[in-house]
């Protein structure tokens, strides 16, 4: 090696310490300088100097209650029922109420559908029996007019008075059983071959009798009255206590044209006879005798409120 290579390498060995030394230099001031921030004391910024928040946008306030449609509304009014005591009373009545026409619909939706079935004929008869007691009334409210103008324009009235009185003593003593009776109406005879007629049977014909306007009723020589009664007998019936078997004949004075159109109405006594293998004969007459008669009674307590 010559002289001027040595020459260059120890330059080159001193540049290199140098630049050792400069780092080293260097990395120590880095070194006591991380070393003096680490063991300085952090300081905490105070309330004053902290920066503010940034408040940003304010948020949009929100709806207390959300909106409801009409239905959701309606909904809640109804659901759940508040109901006051008041309320609760109405409601029951109005029950109540709505139950009693839906009866009385049922009833009179029963009573159309059997007259719905009847033949052209029947419903002609039972609207003639209608007008037929109507005018039946009729004439008896005319009647007791007549007698009240009588008494008002009577010079005597006292004598008139007595007059009326024994009139209407004989018509009481006619419905009471007392006096004899004639006059137009009908006789029916039930034939019972078989022995199946009962007294609930007869009792049912009483009844349509006086409801089409019967005044006097004899049945087999026993009077019928208001107080009469029935009941089954062995192989008859008992009528207030005196016995009569088959055939059994009723006398009946009363309008000819109402008593026998109410036997013969559809489901009536004479279509239930037949159903019991009975048959029953009716025949008019201008002229029925009523001969039966009834002792006359005195009431035991009721007396007379002119006393």
């Amino acid at each position: 090696m010559s002289e001027h290579d040595g020459k260059r390498a120890e330059e080159h060995g001193d540049t290199r310490d140098e630049q050792r030394e400069e780092r080293g230099e260097s990395g120590n001031g880095l070194r006591k300088e991380l070393l003096q921030e680490v063991s300085a004391p952090a300081s905490v910024p105070t309330a004053q100097d902290a920066p503010e928040p940034d408040p940003g946008p304010e948020p949009e306030a929100e709806d207390p209650e959300p909106r409801l449609s009409g239905r959701q509304r309606l909904v809640q009014g109804l659901w759940p029922p508040r109901l006051s005591r008041a309320q609760l009373i109405v409601a029951v009545l109005l029950f109540g109420l709505g139950f009693g026409l839906a009866v009385q619909v049922a009833s009179n939706s029963d009573s159309d559908s059997a007259l719905r079935g009847a033949r052209q004929e029947d419903l002609v008869r039972i609207l003639d029996e209608l007008d037929d007691r109507t005018q039946r009334l009729e004439d008896e409210k005319q009647g007791l007019e007549k007698q009240r103008d009588e008494l008002e324009n009577s010079s005597d009235q006292a004598e008139e008075a007595r007059k009326q009185t024994i009139e209407k003593e004989r018509q009481l003593g006619i419905l009471a059983g007392t006096v004899a009776a004639q006059g137009p109406g009908i006789t029916m005879t039930i034939e019972d071959t078989k022995g199946t007629v009962e007294a609930d049977m007869l009792l049912d014909a009483i009844q349509e009798l006086r409801a089409a306007g019967a005044e006097a009723i004899q049945v087999n020589g026993v009077r019928v009255v208001a107080g009469t009664y029935l009941t089954d007998s062995g192989n008859g019936v008992s009528v207030d206590g005196n016995k009569i078997t088959a055939p059994y004949r009723f006398k009946v004075i009363g309008k000819p044209q109402d008593l026998e159109p109410a036997l013969n109405i559809p489901g009536g006594v004479v279509q239930t006879l037949e159903k019991e293998q009975a048959t029953a004969t009716i025949e008019r007459s201008t002229k029925i005798v009523v001969d039966a008669l009834r002792a006359a009674k005195r009431p035991d307590y009721a007396r007379s409120s002119s006393q």
